[in-house]
């Protein structure tokens, strides 16, 4: 159950709320925001999951994402949820790196000490969120899609394709797509899944495409002038990997776009659309 109401305003005919509720897998109080747009009484909507990259929680998205317009216009319920457990007893980075810890939980279920305690972000979003959703929300849980940025655009591919069947959309703003390929993937499973590479594998979505898992379709947009894009992000292997598997891919390569919100905010709308258009 919600444990608390922090904000509800009123935007496009729809309310933007911001929750918070105990999550006893973390052993913390997890936040999450949602936008429900202007609807009938009664009627059950669609539900987009929105997962945020590094260094965010759900806030990013409300004051940069420019998604709430279109929501209204599709009648889509947004879900963001934030991106690792909070609060003085989670580890951290202990060097305080960006890339690890607080605000980059990579959306695992760790199972290395210390983390192990606390980072369970899989488990939470594959069970706990939404049954949540279900309960407090018009949310028709059989009309689901899911996106996401970055770090989120990892979570959003790996959970789609180890759920099969759960999201009948997926899309994208410059994933990170094969962890098994790239320092932040190296440091973030190495760190909260030990040294076991095969383990890893639930964890990347090119490894997953590659040993058979598949999504009904998959929409990418990748910023040519990301500075991240060679060493971390590599779409290049996930344009490969859904070559060479047959997976249904429309991977754009926008030039002079970058990794910021100003990029995602540009083609939210697009998305969103797209989304709509395939959950009904």
């Amino acid at each position: 159950m919600m444990s608390e109401t922090i904000s509800e305003n009123q935007c496009f005919g729809g309310t933007q709320g911001v929750y918070s509720h105990a999550f006893p897998a973390t052993g913390t109080d997890m936040t999450f925001a949602v936008y429900v747009p202007p609807h009938k009484a009664g009627e059950k909507l669609p539900v987009v999951w929105y997962l945020s990259g590094l260094t965010c929680t759900h806030a990013n998205v409300m004051e940069k994402g420019e998604y709430r317009a279109a929501c209204a216009e599709h009648g889509l319920i947004f879900v963001a949820p934030d991106t690792s457990p909070r609060g003085e007893q989670v580890p951290d980075d202990p060097e305080e790196a960006y890339d690890f810890g607080l605000g980059a939980g990579f959306y695992v279920d760790a199972t290395a000490a210390p983390f192990d305690k606390h980072y369970k972000m899989r488990s939470y979003l594959e069970a706990e969120l939404p049954d949540i959703i279900a309960e407090n929300f018009p949310a028709d849980m059989s009309r689901q899609g899911i996106m996401g940025h970055s770090m989120g655009g990892h979570g959003a591919l790996t959970m789609a394709l180890r759920n099969p069947g759960r999201f009948k959309s997926t899309s994208a703003f410059a994933p990170i797509v094969s962890p098994l390929n790239c320092p932040w993937g190296h440091k973030a499973l190495g760190g909260y899944l030990g040294d076991d590479r095969e383990s890893w594998r639930g964890y990347d979505a090119c490894a997953l495409i590659e040993d058979g898992a598949r999504l009904p379709d998959l929409l990418v947009d990748q910023g040519l002038a990301d500075n991240f894009l060679e060493e971390q992000l590599k779409t290049h292997l996930l344009e490969q990997a859904c070559e060479k598997t047959g997976q249904k891919t429309t991977i754009r390569m926008q030039p002079d776009y970058d990794h910021s919100y100003y990029f995602i905010s540009t083609f939210m709308a697009e998305h969103l659309a797209w989304h709509a258009k395939r959950l009904g």
